[in-house]
């Protein structure tokens, strides 16, 4: 394996929302065109079959009331941006930054970690923990203490024999028993300069206990895949964390730029690491299970102001390893939510209603083609449009990123892609979500065994 650093982006990477007008009456438009359409597609459908079309009503109904919830909660997000006086006391705060290494490409690490070094608000320090890589970082690990050192920012590096993400990360934070805040990080996350800055905002309220950050893909030139998932990635997160967010209600705070109050962490470190489902140990999952925590205790919001870039698979193995680690992570969460939440609280209100949508939007789907193939009666091609229209009304949200790598032509061919990206969400991840809940119990592997998954492309 070779040790020296892999090729650097020139410059640092930026990001920043944009709110066009246009874009946001595109978004209502197409949804309002999806809602005329599957109004009329389903008068049609009754109208074919008579009286028996009434039974997908009870499914649609509440469909569609849920959509029209999530759209305005969505639409009405906005940054939260502090007062004089509370940012003077969110200076004063004490931010570490947890940076777990497992055999990341030294090509996209020293990156990483330089950005933390060109915050506008820096941290007060930053740890990283090498959690038994196969690769050398030898060079990488001297370049940055000493531009640490440089920079004022105190900075750690330990190596561990490798045991998870989760003790690499309990491991870092005893390096810094006084911060306030900890701030977690992955180990090819290149942060936008105000990131940091934005993303402590929203713990000017107390009631706050984490925020999560947006994540973009690093690589999303990278190919066809890691197109897709970028903006599949983005949309979820400005659709469905963002309805969440004004509720206090995220769900999941990406380990690619997420902020805690220290003491979640610190009071849950042996659960932490010891977590069990089934008698079986959990590795993964600890961006949702330290979000779960803050759940329990206040408050969970995104920061939309606050950007990420992180890697995205580019080969379909790794794809598809890393969708059925997150949703058996998914899966074991969702049964945390439901078990441990109280029944007032909008998460446990959110987790039962997406667990409706899933098993309803599928039903559906099902009936209808079952009820078409039995009675030899077409769907209405005007039903037909309605899942497009819905999701790229919501993939339009991708646009709202403007990112120093990519033009807007580059963006609105990757929203060209949303068709198949719906095909390819029905097609494969939806089979693939079923079957990663069935086998929810293998919860003991990772997508870098062998080593760096993805590598920087040259002259990139």
């Amino acid at each position: 394996m070779n040790s020296e650093p892999g090729p650097e982006r020139p410059g640092p990477l930026t990001a920043r929302r944009r709110r066009p007008a246009a874009l946001l009456a595109a978004v209502v438009g197409l949804l309002a065109a999806a809602g005329v359409l599957a109004a009329y597609g389903l008068r049609a459908w009754s109208t074919a079959l008579g009286a028996e079309g009434w039974w997908t009503q009870w499914l649609w109904a509440p469909l569609a009331a849920a959509l029209v919830l999530q759209t305005g909660l969505y639409l009405a997000e906005r940054p939260a941006k502090a007062t004089a006086a509370q940012q003077a006391g969110l200076d004063g705060l004490e931010v570490a930054v947890l940076v777990p290494v497992f055999n990341e490409d030294p090509g996209y690490l020293g990156p990483a970690l330089a950005s933390l070094l060109a915050q506008s608000r820096r941290p007060q320090s930053v740890h990283v923990v090498d959690d038994g890589s196969t690769v050398d970082y030898t060079a990488v690990r001297r370049r940055w203490l000493r531009a640490a050192r440089d920079a004022g920012v105190r900075a750690t590096w330990q190596r561990q024999a490798n045991a998870g993400k989760r003790r690499a990360q309990v491991a870092a934070a005893a390096h810094c028993p006084g911060a306030q805040v900890l701030v977690t990080v992955d180990s090819d996350a290149h942060l936008d300069p105000h990131a940091l800055h934005e993303l402590l905002q929203p713990l000017a309220d107390p009631r706050v206990q984490a925020v999560a950050g947006v994540v973009v893909a690093h690589n999303n030139r990278g190919g066809l895949i890691s197109r897709i998932t970028d903006l599949w990635y983005v949309t979820n997160q400005l659709v469905d964390r963002s309805a969440l967010s004004p509720l206090g209600a995220v769900m999941v705070c990406s380990g690619s730029l997420a902020a805690y109050r220290a003491e979640l962490l610190t009071d849950h470190r042996d659960t932490y690491v010891a977590e069990t489902f089934a008698g079986h140990p959990v590795t993964f999952s600890d961006d949702s299970m330290l979000t779960f925590y803050a759940l329990r205790r206040g408050r969970v919001v995104q920061q939309p102001s606050a950007i990420v870039f992180s890697v995205m698979p580019e080969r379909l193995g790794h794809h598809l390893r890393q969708y059925a680690r997150w949703m058996r992570g998914s899966t074991i969460r969702s049964l945390w939510r439901v078990r441990y939440l109280p029944l007032r609280h909008p998460a446990f209100l959110a987790q039962v209603l997406r667990w409706y949508q899933h098993l309803a939007a599928t039903a559906a789907a099902a009936l209808l083609l079952i009820r078409s193939l039995d009675t030899g009666t077409p769907l209405p091609p005007a039903l037909l449009a309605v899942p497009l229209l819905i999701v790229s009304g919501q993939t339009l949200r991708y646009l709202t990123v403007h990112r120093s790598d990519q033009s807007l032509r580059s963006q609105l061919g990757t929203w060209a892609l949303t068709p198949l990206a719906l095909a390819w969400s029905w097609t494969v991840l939806r089979p693939a979500r079923w079957y990663a809940t069935a086998t929810c119990l293998r919860t003991g592997w990772g997508t870098r065994q062998h080593g760096p998954e993805v590598a920087p492309a040259a002259g990139t």
